[in-house]
């Protein structure tokens, strides 16, 4: 009997990985993680993790026994390197090829490389595995200022780690506004606390160049002829879903951006008895009919779990709205839907205390508490309303 296999070293393996069990599967499971370390979830790599507050097994959503005492067969180290879906193999570095009887692909994002002269200079760092954490926590702790590239959610949330850890920090960003999906007036909320904590912004800004004297990042050259005085520099500019095995199995994808595996509502690809999960994964929404990609950790811990149930014959469609979250020093965020549409604050923004909705004519597409806790239900309620929802029910939402 062929085994399940699932590619992939980070939640959505795991959460596939358990969810097979937990399920009533007790057949050959195999799981082919790139890195070497036991699967682990990546959002704490920007916080607590880097700050160290926390400890690497707080990563791990199995820990290595689980997997033992399972009967899984855990391959870390393993990079997956082929797909033939007509033999239903996959070939593996090491270890040759590996048959598989159903697969699930959690094979995630890899991230994108500044393009610039001086881009490979030491002090120059990533931030995607917890490899690249330590190296960049262990540069953390000299002295000497702190750039960071790139001013989303991963650039803000290292920037507030950096600064926490008493670096000076500034974050460069080629937008109007750091975090430029939530708008201007929403946007002005996290930069009022980053800017209350000393970190310096610049926006509408372009890195032409690193410098360096002695190859290490000394400068960073900006398109103004700025000159910020730089002794690591941090990248965060995004990332890019890795389906190459995907596409070179002939898997059908979706094109464009934000480019992803196509799967139905029980995240199967067109491919037989293979399924996509996580980054990845182009999943049909009910709620906005449309494909939707989302790179966050909870759309990893629900569509590994979903796969599970379909791989052992559910047949429920994926029906979980996006959500995320964020602390930025004493802000702490939590958001459900898509960040899309009028934005209608309710409680006080100034305050950093309040609830923002994103509103499409008369239905609400998402809502954010910002320091306001235990409403994300009833956010969501409001998103999934059939019928229109006014006005004035929003603003009053915090009383």
């Amino acid at each position: 009997m062929d085994p399940i296999v699932v590619v992939g070293g980070g939640l959505a393996a795991a959460r596939a990985t358990e969810g097979l069990r937990h399920g009533g599967y007790d057949g050959p499971l195999v799981v082919v993680a790139g890195e070497s370390a036991v699967p682990y979830e990546r959002p704490p790599l920007s916080k607590e993790y880097l700050r160290g507050e926390a400890e690497k097994s707080d990563l791990r959503p199995l820990d290595a026994d689980w997997y033992a005492d399972q009967s899984v067969d855990l391959r870390t180290g393993t990079s997956a390197t082929g797909l033939d879906v007509g033999a239903r193999s996959i070939t593996t570095a090491p270890g040759g090829s590996q048959r598989y009887s159903r697969l699930i692909l959690a094979t995630g994002s890899r991230v994108r490389r500044l393009d610039v002269p001086g881009a490979e200079l030491d002090g120059v760092h990533y931030l995607r595995s917890v490899r690249d954490a330590d190296r960049l926590a262990e540069a953390l702790d000299d002295d000497g200022p702190v750039v960071v590239v790139g001013d989303g959610w991963i650039g803000m949330e290292v920037a507030a780690s950096a600064r926490q850890l008493g670096r000076d920090v500034a974050v460069v960003g080629r937008g109007p506004h750091p975090l430029a999906s939530l708008g201007d007036e929403v946007a002005r909320i996290f930069t009022g606390v980053h800017e209350d904590n000393g970190v310096r912004l610049l926006h509408g800004r372009t890195v032409m160049s690193l410098r360096s004297d002695d190859g290490r990042v000394r400068g960073v050259e900006l398109d103004d002829g700025t000159v910020l005085d730089a002794r690591t520099v941090v990248v965060g500019i995004g990332v890019t879903p890795e389906i190459g095995l995907a596409a070179e199995a002939g898997i059908d994808l979706v094109d464009g951006f934000g480019s992803g595996i196509a799967v139905d509502g029980t995240l199967r690809t067109s491919a037989p008895d293979v399924w996509a999960v996580g980054d990845i994964a182009a999943v049909p929404s009910r709620r906005y009919d449309r494909l939707l990609r989302i790179e966050h950790w909870a759309v990893a811990d629900e569509t590994g779990k979903h796969a599970a149930r379909s791989v052992l014959g559910s047949g429920e469609p994926y029906d979980v709205l996006p959500y995320f979250f964020s602390d930025q020093f004493d802000l702490g965020m939590e958001a459900k839907g898509l960040t899309e549409g009028e934005v209608v604050i309710s409680g006080s923004a100034e305050d950093r205390e309040c609830v923002v909705f994103w509103v499409d004519g008369e239905r609400v597409n998402g809502a954010m508490g910002v320091n306001v806790w235990d409403r994300m239900d009833d956010a969501e309620e409001l998103i999934r309303r059939d019928g229109p929802v006014d006005r004035r029910e929003l603003e009053r939402f915090v009383d």
